[in-house]
């Protein structure tokens, strides 16, 4: 199939717009199934126009990593719920569709990540200077990626003992939950932030495959030391407490 130049992904509600290769639509996409080659695809702007769509301001999404020549633009229809659209779980499945609809699709699940900001009885956080990831040098609050089925709150409980050997309770208090796309490519992040007292006694114990090392930081130091933005918005909050 012939592949436009630019195509826009409109989604609505978990459902996505797919057309045919001559820009009929809406498409169904069918789970799991294996066709020869793709026939479906993302609409073009001329072809959301020719149906009569509005749609809020469209943002490109950087596909030039995997895709060249061809540019997705991301936005959202102004329209009900459109039951005759494909469910993007069911499109990601189907290799009828396009590559190109099935990375958009993909790029655009949360990636969600857990932390906590653990403080000692002098009101000191504990930050990890990273040996691994993202953000190799400097320093973060404990916490990572949640595995699949895991709730954040037992995810970032989790992570302070794998990175720093503590085993913690978290506070009452509501996490922080902050959420942003970091570049071009149009990935998601979304973050919970916990906050815990932990107990007298233990020892700051780092596996060093993901902690170069531990330290107690004053948590103003720790707010100026903190380059994630997640971080920087869970310490700000906290000493706004």
């Amino acid at each position: 199939m012939d592949h436009p130049p630019i195509v826009v992904h409109l989604e609505h509600d978990g459902k996505v717009l797919l057309v045919d290769a001559h820009g009929n639509g809406p498409m169904a996409a069918e789970r799991g199934r294996m066709a020869p080659e793709p026939s479906l695809r993302l609409p073009t702007p001329q072809e959301i126009e020719a149906m009569g769509i509005t749609h809020s301001e469209a943002r490109q999404v950087d596909h030039s990593d995997i895709t060249s020549g061809v540019t997705v633009l991301k936005a959202y229809p102004y329209v009900p719920w459109p039951a005759s659209w494909p469910w993007k779980d069911d499109l990601i499945s189907d290799n009828a569709v396009h590559p190109v609809a099935r990375e958009s699709v993909y790029r655009s699940l949360h990636r969600v990540v857990s932390k906590v900001i653990v403080v000692n009885a002098a009101g000191d956080v504990l930050m990890g200077r990273v040996a691994r990831g993202h953000f190799v040098g400097h320093w973060t609050l404990p916490g990572g990626y949640l595995d699949h089925d895991e709730h954040p709150s037992d995810g970032c409980v989790r992570e302070a003992f794998e990175e720093f050997g503590l085993k913690i309770s978290l506070n009452a208090s509501a996490p922080v939950v902050t959420q942003r796309v970091f570049d071009g490519r149009g990935l998601s992040f979304l973050s919970f932030t916990y906050t815990s007292n932990v107990t007298e006694g233990q020892d700051i114990q780092v596996e060093t495959s993901e902690i170069a090392e531990g330290a107690w930081i004053p948590a103003v130091e720790a707010y100026d030391t903190a380059v994630s933005y997640f971080d920087r918005a869970a310490l700000k909050a906290h000493l706004e407490r």
